[in-house]
Parts: C-alpha cells; sequence; structure tokens
C-alpha cells in the first residue's frame, strides 16, 4: 500500500516501538490516529509528531477499544491501515503460571488485537493493511515462556485465517514476528524473570522492516 498520506490507526502507539513506527510513518503522512493506555502520553505524541487525534485505550476493554476504533474512523474520513503494537509478557515455569496473569496475557496479546481488528474491518478500505506485531515466539517458544508465547501464536494463528478470508478485498494481513528487542518489555514483565535471552536486534532496522512489510503487503515480517 501507498503510505503517502495514508489513514492509520495505531495502537500502542505510545510503547517504544510504537513510539519509532510512529515517527516513521509520519514521514509519508499526517492523518495518524495514535492511541497508548495513558491519555497523557498519547496527547504527547500526537502533539510532537503532528498527529490527527489520540485517544487512551485500554484492550482489556473490547467495547471501548472498539468505540475508539470507530472514533478513529470517524475522525480520518475512513481506513487505510490498522497497526497493532501492544504487548506484555510474563515468565515462570508453564504449570506455575498464575491464571489471572495468563489471563492478562491473553487479553493484551490476543483477545484486545482481535476486538480491534473485527471493530476497524468495515471501515477499512479494500485494498488496506492489518498489522499486528506478534513475535518469533510464536512459534519459538522458549522455557519459561509458556503463556506468553501461546497468547503471542494464538494471535498469529487467527491472522493466518483472516489473511484467507479477505482475500477478496486485497486486504493485506502483516503478521510481524519480531525478535527479541531491548525495549523494557521484559522489565515490566507481569510476573516472574525472563530466561536468557540473545542481543536486542536494533530497534531502527526493525522499524525499517515493518515499514517495507506495510508498503509490499507482506504476509509476514521477519528479521534474520
Amino acid at each position: 500500500m501507498d503510505l503517502n498520506g495514508a489513514r492509520i490507526l495505531v495502537v500502542g502507539a505510545t510503547g517504544v516501538l510504537g513510539q519509532r513506527l510512529c515517527e516513521r510513518l509520519s514521514e509519508h503522512t499526517g492523518n495518524l490516529v495514535v492511541t497508548g493506555r495513558s491519555a497523557a502520553d498519547a496527547e504527547q505524541l500526537r502533539a510532537r509528531l503532528g498527529a490527527r487525534a489520540a485517544h487512551a485505550l485500554d484492550l482489556v476493554d473490547h467495547d471501548a477499544a472498539a468505540a475508539v476504533v470507530r472514533t478513529a474512523a470517524e475522525e480520518l474520513g475512513g481506513l487505510d491501515a490498522v497497526v497493532i503494537a501492544t504487548g506484555v509478557a510474563a515468565f515462570g515455569p508453564a504449570a506455575e503460571e498464575d491464571e489471572a496473569v495468563v489471563e492478562e496475557l491473553f487479553e493484551v496479546n490476543a483477545l484486545g488485537p482481535m476486538a480491534v481488528v473485527r471493530a476497524a474491518l468495515p471501515h477499512l478500505v479494500d485494498g488496506g493493511a492489518v498489522a499486528v506485531l506478534t513475535g518469533v515466539v510464536a512459534e519459538l517458544p522458549l522455557a519459561g515462556m509458556g503463556a506468553y508465547a501461546a497468547s503471542k501464536a494464538a494471535m498469529a494463528s487467527w491472522l493466518g485465517s483472516l489473511r484467507r478470508e479477505l482475500r477478496s478485498r486485497r486486504i493485506a494481513v502483516v503478521d510481524a514476528r519480531l525478535p527479541h528487542m531491548d525495549t523494557g518489555l521484559v522489565d515490566r514483565a507481569l510476573a516472574g524473570l525472563p530466561p536468557a535471552l540473545p542481543p536486542g536486534h536494533n530497534i531502527d532496522d526493525v522499524i525499517a522492516a515493518l515499514e517495507r512489510g506495510l508498503e509490499r503487503g507482506a504476509r509476514e515480517v521477519r528479521i534474520d
């Protein structure tokens, strides 16, 4: 898709990756609506980038999330793309994971993004794009990351089905299988300590790959 002037909703825009992606997208378009858990952080980002609008959004509340999507579509006069850059992590032995933590992992990493995409589809133009940051962990789970990996795998599987269902509308469904990066995600884990992880990939390289994936309508974005 052509990013120049595109009308794009970025969910999770106030995180490290979300902000860097919005900075890159703002070089192509001012038609951005950004969201974050904190209304103040989202508004600060909007002002800095000259985006169209900013909203607070907590993916655990599916009805509120759908309402924000509808408002964003009205503000932009439709949607050319939706990018979801949210995520939370938790660590620990699979057999010992706390049920409440597991539920929140699935809400934020899978069920909430699904709700956003469902709400966006009626407003998304044919030939547009949906992009969700899942992670390489969706296919290569590590010990101590059972529920976190499972939540990402659930999202990736859902995207695969959605891609097939949207073929007639030529909507690209981009599954961003991103590697470990030093974004502070592991320091904000809901529970536990992370296993030994490889050195973090360069964030600018990852953002450039995401940009290319959106432009090309890639099925997946991967970093070697």
